[in-house]
């Protein structure tokens, strides 16, 4: 390439002084990287990283001799260096050992660095969850995503593994994991993609298999994890996967010692031939899939800050806390900011003999794993959210009396505000709660012990949106009761946007009046574009019984999706026109006298 370059060819490049030289040494990269991107195809450059200087070895000048010795310590030098560099920059770094020299192997190289990215991987590893799900006997509700390493056991697999190989050679082998994620890589994609690369480069295939073997005979689970992984196996309704950065070959070879394996899958890597790498953000992005589309109810236990975003992310986060010495040194204050100051609500389980809890009881509240009251919040049935129905409070008494000032024409402004706001918080609790169901929350008792509470479920990922503008009382009614939920202004269907509805699990659509069901089948047909099976619920003060009745246009449009229902406070016989003093809109705001 240089000759093709340089005018003149390697005769004119080798008079060069250093620096011409290295010029154009990167315009020939340059020309290599440019021709492969317009071809598709990857290319190989071989050279030497640095040239030992001369003048260190004996010998005719001309040809000199070089020792075994002085080679090996070049080949040392150029590994530590490249390494090094590479680790500094980004950029992934493998040695060839004679195991992996073979055409096969080098080509599934070739191949992987050309197609694996980010993007691909987590690609993979949600292709993985999903057949995961798919492959399970019945409908799934919950699901239980646990960290493996010092999470399952008091055990870390990786560090394990490397001191077993070392064993295994008789000589002393420090854990490369260490300097690798102390690197400036950290616990990126990059590192997690470096760390298989040296499980690949310490060894082979049957080797590799056989140390895993020896470190999961070693790996003790913590009884508890035990006891409730079997309970797990004899729901139906009920599943449970480790997601794992480190190997998932070894928890595979656990879990099936245990008889667990049929009911819990394990996702992980440790080798090319996985496909991907486990990241924190990849455990972030499998729990929300299985909350966002596979509408599942998520526990996520974990032990690391590693394992926070999936805690996050998880309708039930359980910190699994072990003995002082083995635990993450750094964890208390990683949990600290997240409660503190990005909203995380979670419990901790206290596992192994003797082991003091994380901060205090009222900052993260202890939970027993084996204890009746957890098992049957992890067992009990998620209420699925039926089809199209319609809910209404028109004989019951309180709703009598909370639709008397609504309907009362001596009524207006803020009075009537009011009205409307208590009747969006009836609707809420009295209704919406029991069809969508409540979940179990952290509170601290009014004596100073940690108890728990009630929220709806999954109210963090609900979306209330006040249709303007008569449906806003109400709306902030509705809030009132669920004040997790995220509230949205509309005046138009286009004013819900696709960022919107990202992460939600239910939208909840407010209006005063529901009379044709015009307005509010736009904003069915709307959200339904955006997102294909999220919940909808319209809530309205009073709909229009013509509307409701059978053939209607807003109850074939509630007929026509899954997921979507009413919740009125009453149904009335009644028209309204919406013109002038009749009109909510203006009653609600006093504009009654405007044209």
């Amino acid at each position: 390439m240089i000759a093709s370059l340089v005018p003149g060819g390697l005769e004119a490049f080798q008079k060069l002084d250093e620096q011409g030289k290295i010029i154009w040494r990167q315009r020939a990269i340059d020309t290599i990287r440019k021709h492969c991107s317009e071809s598709g195809r990857t290319a190989v450059v071989a050279g030497h990283f640095m040239f030992w200087p001369s003048e260190e070895e004996t010998g005719n000048p001309n040809r000199p001799s070089i020792s075994v010795t002085h080679i090996c310590k070049w080949q040392k030098a150029e590994e530590s260096q490249l390494r090094y560099l590479c680790r500094e920059n980004g950029i992934l770094f493998s040695l060839l050992p004679a195991h992996l020299i073979s055409a096969d192997k080098v080509s599934a190289f070739l191949r992987d660095f050309r197609g694996h990215t980010e993007k691909y991987n987590l690609v993979c590893a949600e292709s993985t969850l999903d057949a995961a799900v798919d492959s399970g006997n019945g409908r799934l509700e919950t699901m239980l995503v646990m960290d493996a390493d010092r999470t399952l056991s008091p055990e870390d697999t990786g560090v394990l593994f490397w001191e077993e190989l070392s064993a295994s050679r008789r000589f002393k082998n420090n854990d490369p994991l260490k300097a690798l994620f102390d690197s400036p890589l950290a616990y990126s994609y990059a590192a997690f993609r470096q760390a298989t690369l040296l499980y690949e480069e310490a060894a082979d295939d049957e080797e590799f298999n056989a140390v895993c073997d020896k470190v999961a005979s070693a790996v003790v689970l913590y009884p508890e994890i035990v006891a409730l992984l079997r309970q797990v196996e004899r729901e139906s309704h009920v599943g449970a996967v480790v997601v794992t950065c480190g190997l998932r070959r070894v928890w595979e070879k656990v879990l099936e010692r245990e008889g667990l394996s049929e009911k819990v899958m394990v996702i992980g890597g440790g080798r090319i031939a996985d496909g991907f790498v486990v990241t924190p953000s990849v455990k972030g992005a499998l729990v929300a899939k299985l909350r966002n589309h596979h509408q599942m109810y998520v526990w996520a236990f974990g032990d690391s800050p590693g394992d926070l975003d999936m805690l996050h992310k998880a309708n039930q986060a359980v910190v699994v806390v072990g003995d002082k010495q083995g635990r993450s040194k750094i964890m208390d204050e990683a949990l600290i900011d997240s409660i503190d100051n990005k909203g995380l609500q979670a419990s901790q389980a206290v596992l192994g003999n003797n082991t003091s809890p994380r901060l205090d009881a009222s900052k993260l509240p202890i939970v027993q794993l084996t204890g009746r009251e957890f098992m049957e919040s992890i067992i009990r049935r998620r209420k699925s959210f039926p089809g199209p129905r319609i809910w209404h409070g028109t004989d019951r008494n309180a709703a009598k009396l909370l639709a008397t000032q609504m309907r009362d024409a001596k009524v207006a402004g803020p009075d009537l505000r009011e009205a409307h706001r208590r009747a969006g918080w009836y609707l809420a609790t009295e209704t919406l709660a029991d069809i969508l169901g409540v979940e179990e929350c952290p509170i601290q008792h009014v004596l100073g012990r940690p108890t728990s509470g009630y929220r709806l479920l999954n109210e963090s990922q609900t979306l209330i949106v006040a249709l303007m503008r008569g449906g806003e009382p109400m709306a902030f009614g509705v809030n009132d009761a669920f004040p997790l939920a995220m509230f949205l202004h509309a005046r138009s269907p286009d004013d819900i946007k696709q960022e919107h509805l990202q992460g939600r699990l239910t939208v909840l659509l407010v209006d005063s009046v529901v009379n044709s069901g015009k307005t509010v089948i736009e904003f069915l047909h709307h959200v339904r574009r955006l997102h294909g099976s999220i919940r909808i619920m319209v809530v309205a003060g009073v709909a229009q019984s013509q509307s409701l009745s059978k053939g209607s246009d807003l109850t074939r449009a509630l007929n026509s999706y899954t997921n979507v229902g009413l919740v009125t406070l009453r149904i009335s016989d009644t028209k309204f026109t919406g013109k002038g003093a009749n009109d909510t809109g203006n009653r609600l705001f006093n504009t009654t006298h405007l044209p």
